[in-house]
């Protein structure tokens, strides 16, 4: 089937723009847009019972280990409120940093679609330790209270730090331990695969993750994140809880081709190692400026910083980013599979320009 023209007057943005605000804001890869139109032809049986779905579920296995459980869904939001509904019954809770996207920017969807309590944790960098988790993993038994039955952990966090192998295998043995099962929201996933350089099996099923929301959308895709059940006994109803949440794709094949765009050939840490290093850059080409304040490790594809007064408006006029905490003057800056060494070098030059102002 010949791909159509353009409509007279596209694109009807400007391509040239640039920006520093979110992974989001990129387009979709030119290999996944590829695989979307090579899936595009024929019929296939819908609602994930086609060709591409299935292939999608031998690539999870051989990623991270035979009997997982891959479930596409829409988006990041949906595949966190159905990871965490099958781990946790009505009357449980999930702790959970205070940052975590799960309880900032999912506008109340795991409390008011999950039904799930969460107990957020107060933490410098975005992470979870066994300490920061029992101060409120306690209270079983006690009707008044919800019951701590989850942890979930960001991978990357959202403060663009990340979990070492070790520290996650303490927090899930620690978890266990206690009853509770352990959510990873990997949003990020592939870039701290990209940043620890050890399969991703080591960080997530071999260290004890239970279930995984694997992201796609932030890393090339057009849409669509997995849900991957890593140890299928301790998660409940998937195949349900996919259809009652408005996850279930019916055309499910342009999710699951998309992935596999990404995964068979090592696109997916390809593309997050350069965001990766565009970040690193980034960091490099500002960190000894006056009045820039990093506030964060730069352990992914995002850099923080503290500016001092009017730099960061000033700036948006050339460059879109986000405030991260305007109370205190910091802002976040996101890199992306598709950002270069040029945007990377012209936005500090016009930070540096801002400062001297």
């Amino acid at each position: 089937m010949q791909s159509p023209a353009a409509p007279a007057g596209w694109p009807l943005h400007d391509a040239a723009v640039r920006g520093f605000a979110s992974d989001n804001y990129s387009g979709a890869h030119p290999e996944v847009l590829a695989a979307l139109a090579a899936a595009n032809g024929g019929h296939q049986v819908s609602y994930g019972q086609d060709e591409y779905t299935a292939r999608l579920q031998a690539e999870m296995e051989a990623l991270f280990g035979e009997g997982v459980e891959a479930y596409p869904v829409f988006n990041g939001t949906g595949a966190n409120v159905v990871s965490l509904q099958s781990l946790v019954p009505r009357w449980g809770a999930v702790v959970c940093a205070t940052t975590a996207h799960i309880n900032v920017d999912e506008n109340g969807a795991p409390e008011r679609v999950g039904g799930l309590k969460l107990l957020g944790v107060p933490t410098p960098d975005g992470k979870l330790t066994p300490e920061l988790i029992d101060r409120e993993a306690w209270g079983w038994g006690d009707e008044h209270r919800a019951q701590p039955l989850a942890v979930s952990l960001t991978q990357t966090t959202e403060l663009g730090t990340r979990y070492s192998v070790g520290e996650l295998r303490a927090i899930t043995e620690h978890a266990h331990a206690r009853g509770m099962k352990v959510h990873m929201d990997g949003a990020r996933l592939a870039n701290a695969a990209a940043g620890l350089g050890v399969p991703v099996r080591e960080f997530t099923s071999d260290a004890g993750i239970d279930i995984l929301s694997f992201g796609g959308t932030k890393n090339g895709m057009l849409f669509g994140e997995c849900v991957v059940a890593l140890d299928a006994e301790a998660a409940h109803g998937l195949t349900y809880l996919r259809k009652m949440d408005m996850q279930l794709a019916s055309k499910m094949r342009f999710v699951s081709a998309q992935f596999l765009a990404l995964l068979e050939d090592g696109l997916w840490l390809r593309s997050a190692a350069h965001a990766n290093a565009m970040a690193a850059r980034l960091r490099a080409a500002v960190e000894g400026l006056d009045g820039v304040e990093l506030t964060q490790a730069t352990e992914s594809n995002g850099v923080f910083a503290i500016l001092p007064e009017g730099v960061a408006d000033r700036l948006r006029e050339r460059f879109r980013f986000y405030d991260w905490d305007a109370a205190r003057r910091e802002v976040r800056w996101m890199c992306s599979f598709d950002t270069t060494e040029d945007d990377v070098d012209r936005f500090a030059e016009a930070l540096r320009e801002e400062l001297a102002r």
